[in-house]
This record gives structure tokens, sequence and C-alpha cells, in this order.
């Protein structure tokens, strides 16, 4: 019965920590707390798994590493990779046709800020 419930928590954490891996590795282009929830995911899967208390650290290290990178670099660059990431929000708003149900709502009917993806 012991081996069972260690079994299933092994199980659990995999399932568990797996999921808040991917969805921060998904959010990771949005402002917020995508970093932040990719190492509690791998923090979860620690837990349990060898492998994951190595990959939070190397993780770990190449995010600061490319904090640091990005702090010494010209505004311009930095600007740049802002940019970058305003349009992945951009797009996404887009095709998940936010701008299209503001255009039915005041109806402006400009079919291009319609997703080619949802239609409302």
């Amino acid at each position: 019965m012991h081996k069972i419930l260690r079994h299933g928590k092994r199980i659990g954490t995999a399932i568990v920590g797996g999921l808040v891996t991917i969805i921060g590795v998904i959010l990771i282009p949005y402002p917020g707390p995508g970093w932040l929830i990719v190492f509690a995911g791998l923090a979860i899967l620690a837990t349990e798994f060898q492998f994951a208390a190595k990959w939070l650290t190397w993780l770990k290290a190449k995010y600061l590493s490319w904090q640091s990178w990005l702090k010494r670099q010209p505004k311009v660059l930095q600007l740049l990779i802002l940019g970058a990431t305003g349009l992945v929000i951009l797009v996404t708003i887009w095709l998940l046709n936010t701008f299209g149900l503001i255009d039915d709502f005041f109806q402006w009917n400009v079919k291009w800020l319609h997703s080619p993806i949802l239609r409302s």
C-alpha cells in the first residue's frame, strides 16, 4: 500500500508540475509572471524528480544571465525587445478576436480588426 501511495504522489506531482511548467512556458512572451510560473512548475517537479532540480538550477542561471546581458545593452536594443514583446501581445489580442469584439460593439465595420481564426 505504501508503494502505491508513493507512486501516486509521484504521478500527481508529475502532472501538476508539468501543467504548471507548460502554462508558464506559454506565458513567457507576455508581461507578467511567465518565468515565475515556469520556475514554480520546475520546483514542483523537483520535489520528486532529480532532472527537474538540475533544469531549475540551469534555467535560473540562464535567466539571470539574460537579464544581466539585457541591462548592459544600448537603450535602442532594449526598446526593440520591448517592442517585439508588445507586438506578440497585440497579435495575440487580434488572434483572440478582442479587436473584432470592440469593432462589433462600436459598429465600425472594420473587417481587418477581426481575427482570421476566431469570428464573433
